[in-house]
């Protein structure tokens, strides 16, 4: 497999492109290893990058009110950026940080506006593509209103049951809106431990 299937495979599975425009996005991104600890970017800090994470995690967080909020949890197969500065060239709102050793596939903000030159649909297929990402965070919100702590913690224990054995569990907590005092509560009624 080269080092760019996967990218191609998600790349196919949320835009619906076909072989031969595959083969020019993937011309665009670039290899990046991050090692643990690592960020990707801090708060305040202006980006042009968007990143696919080929292997590991990345957390990315924010501080509020003194305490740190953990908006989500890259894993492979993911897609990482602070849209408000990709997009709209502001500072960062978000920190991204590498919790273990990543390996990224990372698309410049200049190549990206290179796209629509080698695919010329690119603005339809960027359309449907916002439209599923805004479905996606529609459904994590309707999790988050409507679903009980226990019922969200399941959600993600189903999705990626690996996720629980490693990141700290902090971090789960706080991305899925709960104490760590609740999370640990609702670990051990649900593993026994």
């Amino acid at each position: 497999m080269d080092q760019t299937a996967e990218l191609k495979e998600h790349i196919k599975l949320f835009f619906g492109l076909g072989e031969k425009e595959l083969k020019k996005i993937n011309t665009f991104f670039k290899p990046k290893s991050l090692l643990k600890g690592e960020y990707y970017l801090k708060t305040g800090q202006y980006t042009d990058k968007l990143a696919f994470v080929k292997s590991g995690i990345l957390r990315e967080f924010l501080y509020f009110n003194d305490k740190e909020v953990t908006k989500w949890i890259s894993t492979n197969g993911g897609f990482v950026v602070d849209l408000q500065s990709f997009v709209f060239n502001q500072p960062a709102r978000w920190n991204i940080q590498a919790l273990t050793d990543c390996e990224l596939l990372v698309l410049e903000a200049s190549d990206y506006k290179q796209i629509l030159k080698v695919i010329p649909n690119w603005p339809k297929i960027e359309k449907t593509f916002i439209a599923k990402c805004f479905i996606i965070m529609e459904e994590r919100i309707v999790q988050h209103l409507s679903l009980s702590a226990e019922e969200r913690y399941q959600k993600v224990f189903e999705y990626n049951k690996e996720l629980f054995n490693q990141v700290p569990l902090k971090y789960l907590a706080s991305m899925l809106g709960m104490t760590p005092e609740t999370f640990s509560r609702i670990r051990k009624k649900i593993t026994g431990n």
